[in-house]
């Protein structure tokens, strides 16, 4: 016999079972699978509007939400009410409108996006149908089907389920996945597709219209961005906008709380304790509105990380799910736009605050072909693609602060800077783990420091970037060391409101390998300071310029705040054995450096 056990919201059935990768609500629930409660938002969503948009990024919980809301919702499974709900909070609290509909449900995503323009109509004409037949054979109506025009069928639809007094509700799935698919390969066809009257906008307005009191009582639509949705504006343009809401920042997501209970439930204290720590670092930090409080996990590689625990013992060696590393195409886009790679490396530095006026709601396939790409239009679609995520703060000015939500999307942020600046070369790889390996292993850093004088530098002469300074060294090194199967590396780790620039420590599963907790604090001297010239700079002995005054000002600053650093860490890693180091950049010339001695760590 299973056993049920209930911490606040938190329903978990023993033995534990993760749903990874599973979207159906019914099975999870019958089967006896681990569900995050999300059933009191149910009255929230029904006081929102009738017809709804709900974006997040992909793998975020999306599909098995509409799901949840299928199973409440459908005539057909009011006998199951007690079995799929009895224990939720809406089943200790339902709402009138509980299994009063007959439900219609449309994936995008299962439409095919490629072939010219009639083959499209086609696949789009034929799915539209094959779900249509579906929704009639399961509430027995009689409907007749046009094979080569599902809005037609769609009429029939309405006109059956008009005759029976008995709501439709209409559930779309990735609502922007095709439309997304085929502007990525065919621009033409997107805007035959949703511009004029192109089929797919055309869709919409029969919905928009159907919810006019032909039968069509609600709709609830899920997706990524917005830029679907602002193409076919004139065709559907009553749909109420709830993904910027604050109540719904945690509709799809876990919080940290609930991450810890189910830690704990998977796993024995203080391993639930440490592996928290890790989960936070690498999961942990989205936020869809501005004044939602706490951060929260996405939910998709949290259910991975335990998942993977259950089954081996282990943390995953690789903490990035494969399957969200689709994303990397996303970023090639956004790097590929005038001043894209400058917004790739503010984001990793972190050195200076993100800020737009308020996120771009509006913008269709034109902006994203033609349009002017300013830091607005780019920052948005980081925003939705899960990319960047909103902070709890806000400039001075009142404007709205991104940042990376997380160490995976780092990962990905730092994987495409290291393809634009070092495209594959097997010699300069060969190098690269050489000298990273002997630093992580040593604490030697003249090897990584020689490649990035020899061959970093000489990228970075030639391109035109206006972020000379300390940031730059700082992603240089950021580039060269990610490693996330070793280390939880952290750009400007919080340490009593100061910074250090950029951390790696140690994974606690980890530590039985022989890598060195690192921290790096990075200074930049500008030529002219030095009164040299290039060609002097790197003639000169390190001697000579480590006697330079503005050179041994910056580094002994450095060490000073390397120092401070490591004492706060310490603090906040007990299990760490830090290595700190200053480093100074003499222009794109030369690279100074200092070992920092843990041994000075407590008399400062």
């Amino acid at each position: 016999m299973m056993t049920v056990f209930k911490v606040n919201r938190l329903i978990l059935m023993t033995p534990l079972k993760i749903p990874y990768g599973l979207a159906d609500f019914q099975r999870l629930r019958l089967e006896g699978f681990f569900y995050q409660d999300r059933t009191d938002r149910i009255e929230q969503l029904e006081a929102a509007g009738h017809q709804l948009v709900f974006l997040r990024p992909r793998r975020f919980g999306k599909s098995l939400l509409l799901s949840m809301l299928e199973n409440y919702y459908d005539v057909n499974k009011a006998d199951a009410f007690g079995e799929l709900f009895g224990d939720l909070a809406v089943g200790r609290n339902p709402t009138p409108l509980r299994n009063r509909f007959f439900i219609l449900k449309w994936d995008f995503s299962r439409i095919a996006a490629y072939g010219d323009l009639d083959t499209i109509h086609s696949a789009i004409h034929g799915y539209l149908n094959l779900a249509i037949a579906d929704c009639a054979e399961r509430y027995q109506l009689d409907v007749k089907l046009n094979e080569d025009d599902a809005l037609y069928s769609f009429g029939r639809l309405l006109q059956a389920v008009n005759k029976t007094q008995r709501p439709l509700y209409l559930l779309i799935d990735e609502y922007d996945n095709f439309a997304n698919e085929v502007m990525m390969t065919n621009n033409s066809h997107y805007g035959a597709l949703l511009q004029g009257e192109g089929l797919l906008k055309t869709v919409f307005k029969n919905i928009k219209s159907a919810a006019g009191g032909l039968g069509l009582e609600r709709v609830f639509i899920t997706g990524v961005s917005p830029v679907v949705m602002s193409d076919m504006t004139s065709g559907y343009n009553v749909a109420k906008n709830i993904y910027l809401n604050a109540r719904f920042n945690d509709l799809c997501g876990f919080t940290e709380n609930e991450v810890r209970q189910l830690l704990q439930a998977a796993m024995p204290l203080p391993s639930a304790d440490e592996a928290l720590a890790t989960v936070r670092t690498f999961y942990n930090g989205y936020r869809f509105a501005q004044n939602s409080g706490q951060g929260i996990y996405n939910p998709t590689l949290t259910l991975y990380f335990v998942d993977q625990w259950l089954d081996s013992g282990a943390y995953p060696r690789n903490l990035l799910d494969e399957n969200l590393a689709m994303d990397r195409n996303k970023l090639q886009y956004l790097a590929g736009l005038p001043h894209g790679e400058d917004i790739i490396v503010k984001a990793l530095g972190g050195d200076e605050p993100l800020a737009v006026e308020q996120l771009s709601e509006r913008f269709g396939v034109e902006d994203m072909i033609h349009g002017v790409k300013d830091q607005t239009f780019m920052l948005s679609l980081l925003y939705y693609f899960g990319m960047l995520t909103l902070t709890s703060d806000s400039s001075h000015l009142g404007k709205q602060l991104l940042t990376i939500p997380n160490l995976v999307a780092r990962k990905l942020y730092i994987e495409r800077l290291r393809e634009c600046l070092l495209r594959p070369d097997f010699d300069a790889r060969e190098d690269i783990d050489r000298a990273v390996e002997r630093f992580i292993s040593t604490g030697d850093l003249h090897s990584l420091c020689d490649f990035i004088e020899q061959r970093y530098f000489s990228i970075l002469s030639n391109r035109d970037y206006r972020w000379s300074n300390e940031l730059t060294i700082k992603v240089a090194f950021m580039t060269l060391l990610y490693n996330d199967h070793l280390y939880m590396m952290v750009s400007e780790t919080e340490t009593r409101r100061r910074y250090a620039d950029l951390s790696l420590i140690v994974r606690p599963d980890m530590r039985r390998f022989q890598a060195l907790d690192l921290v790096l604090e990075f200074k930049y001297v500008k030529l002219t300071e030095t009164g040299l010239t290039a060609e002097q700079v790197r003639a000169s002995t390190a001697k000579l310029l480590a006697g330079l005054s503005k050179v041994s000002d910056r580094l002994a600053e450095a060490e000073s705040q390397a120092r401070e650093y490591m004492h706060d860490l310490q603090q906040r890693y007990p299990e760490a054995q830090l290595h700190g180091f200053a480093v100074v950049a003499i222009g794109f010339e030369r690279l100074l450096w200092s070992k920092v001695p843990a041994t000075q760590i407590s008399n400062n």
